[in-house]
């Protein structure tokens, strides 16, 4: 059973992650996890070398040649760890805990930008898991963003309502949202953003776990036919033996 990070694990990987070489731009471990609910929930598995990259840099800069090794080690065993608990409780639970930020943390760095005045209280606690999860979207445009699927659609918005609208036509889809899906306060918002996280996971799931027909190129060889193997013998008397 994977376990989940512990309290102190989550306090480290915070610190590692503020520690990252160079001058890239890493995620903290609340904008780290809903990033990583992004990666779990998309219709195809994707390799650690494809998801890893946008954690330490927004535009999915290298490390440096020059990185401690030991660090990076340590900071990608934190970030595989919770990414295997996530998967867990998706599939087990149907339910995760979320990072979020606590409301008095949240509000004076956001109400200092009027990008987020139009944000209720509740979403300036969710901006980062909100923009962590639009990120993994954004860096697999062929995966969950290319899903035709209206609850899928749907699933998505609930999780990006949390963040700024980028112009009138996103303002007018967000508000009707808002009314066929009406959060209260900040328990019900997680509890909302978790359950779109969880529907997703189950609609992607058939996709992401598909077993690939292996096709062959050549005919296959019948029992009397010649063995390939240039033998001269019958297939079944050379290399067909059972």
């Amino acid at each position: 059973m994977a376990q989940d990070l512990t309290t102190q694990e989550f306090d480290e990987l915070d610190r590692l992650l503020e520690q990252t070489p160079g001058e890239l731009d890493a995620m903290d471990v609340a904008m780290l996890d809903g990033y990583l609910c992004g990666v779990l929930v998309q219709p195809s598995l994707l390799p650690p070398e494809a998801w890893l990259p946008p954690i330490f840099d927004s535009e999915s800069r290298a490390l440096p040649a020059d990185t401690d090794p030991a660090w990076r080690a340590r900071t990608v065993e934190l970030i595989e760890k919770r990414l295997a608990a996530l998967r867990r409780q998706l599939a087990e639970d149907q339910w995760f805990d979320p990072i979020v930020l606590q409301l008095d943390e949240a509000a004076p760095a956001e109400d200092a930008d009027p990008v987020f005045a139009e944000l209720p209280a509740y979403s300036k606690a969710l901006v980062p898991f909100a923009s962590g999860f639009v990120t993994a979207l954004n860096a697999f445009p062929d995966g969950l963003l290319s899903y035709v699927d209206e609850d899928a659609e749907e699933a998505m918005d609930r999780v990006a309502r949390h963040l700024p609208s980028s112009d009138d036509d996103e303002r007018a889809a967000m508000a009707e949202l808002d009314q066929a899906v009406p959060l209260r306060d900040l328990d019900d918002a997680v509890e909302d953003l978790v359950l779109a996280i969880v529907e997703l996971d189950a609609l992607t799931e058939a996709d992401r776990y598909r077993v690939q027909t292996i096709q062959r190129e050549e005919p296959k060889v019948g029992r009397n036919d010649p063995c390939p193997c240039g033998s001269g013998k019958k297939f079944k008397a050379c290399h067909g033996q059972s």
